[in-house]
């Protein structure tokens, strides 16, 4: 992949064609059924969660569920990014995507990708705060604060794309137009161009490496600390319940970097599970993020319920 192939400036390609998810024709009905339903519920599921936490002023204004609703928001936009094209590729419709639009999918994909590794370290953090400083944490996480750190968390996303962009969209791009996967990720579409991609390759694994790796370290240290602090609670329920404020983002942290560490970090790999476990990074853990936080989240549960029962009363009232 990483020897140059031989082209000319007439074969320079305007757009690719998704060749999709591998699958057996006679199952394209349930496959279309599966992901319509899975987005349908991951909007839906999110959305709800958003409007729950929004509405109830116990939990709207503090950043533990500022930085909540923030994560909720971008698994929407990531889902909308991804699974539309592969529910696409279940129809008849052309797989062709013009060269733009595979660009403004693999700036949204990475940006909110990375965005959301730099929001779990945040969340880490706020619980660490929380749990290990819970006397100074309204001074040093309040919401304008807790705003600024999100600011900045889009930005530094931002700048990891650029970083991928750069090099990425300097590349010439020739026949065959056809990338064998389901989005235009960099991986497959670099096997594409017609230039040594070496640097591109060493850039991704260390950029998104580096990246991932420093987020997962700060994440790890924060829950060091939390674990520590929580063993010197005396009582077994106060230890269950600082458990249990953590226990959520503890799982969707897992979900989300296990996937993310096997398809990246990997140069060069080809292993038929790479789809599989890229459809489950993409596709289901957004949908996974807002059950994970309504079942384990004794909060946002008795906010779901007072939003249930007011609609009820009102419905009662009229």
């Amino acid at each position: 992949m990483g020897k140059p192939k031989n082209t000319s400036l007439d074969t320079v390609l305007t757009e690719f064609i998704l060749l999709g998810l591998s699958h057996p024709p006679g199952l394209r009905t349930l496959l279309f059924l599966v992901f319509f339903i899975i987005y349908t519920l991951t909007q839906l599921g999110n959305l709800l969660v958003l409007i729950t936490v929004w509405t109830d002023p116990k939990l709207h204004a503090r950043p533990m569920y500022i930085l909540l609703g923030v994560l909720l928001f971008l698994d929407m936009w990531l889902s909308s990014v991804i699974v539309p094209r592969i529910i696409l590729n279940f129809t008849p419709a052309s797989k062709a995507i013009p060269f733009a639009g595979c660009v403004a999918q693999q700036y949204f994909f990475h940006f909110l990708g990375s965005t959301q590794c730099f929001l779990y370290t945040l969340m880490a953090y706020d619980r660490y705060l929380a749990i290990c400083q819970p006397l100074r944490y309204p001074v040093l996480m309040n919401g304008r604060l807790c705003t600024v750190l999100v600011a900045g968390a889009w930005v530094a996303g931002s700048i990891h794309w650029s970083i991928q962009a750069t090099l990425t969209l300097r590349l010439p791009y020739c026949g065959p137009n056809q990338v064998d996967y389901f989005i235009c990720d960099i991986p497959a579409v670099l096997r594409l161009a017609c230039a040594d991609t070496a640097t591109n390759e060493l850039v991704t694994f260390v950029d998104i490496g580096v990246v991932a790796a420093s987020c997962f370290m700060l994440i790890l240290l924060s829950y060091a600390n939390i674990v520590h602090a929580i063993l010197k609670v005396r009582t077994a329920d106060g230890r269950r319940r600082a458990f249990s404020t953590c226990g959520s983002h503890i799982t969707v942290v897992t979900v989300y970097y296990v996937p993310c560490i096997f398809m990246y970090l990997r140069p060069g790999s080809k292993s038929p599970l790479d789809g599989a476990v890229a459809v489950f990074y993409t596709v289901v853990t957004p949908l996974l993020n807002s059950i994970i936080h309504t079942l384990r989240n004794q909060e946002v549960k008795s906010a779901l319920k007072g939003l249930a029962a007011g609609r009820g009363t009102t419905s009662a009232n009229k």
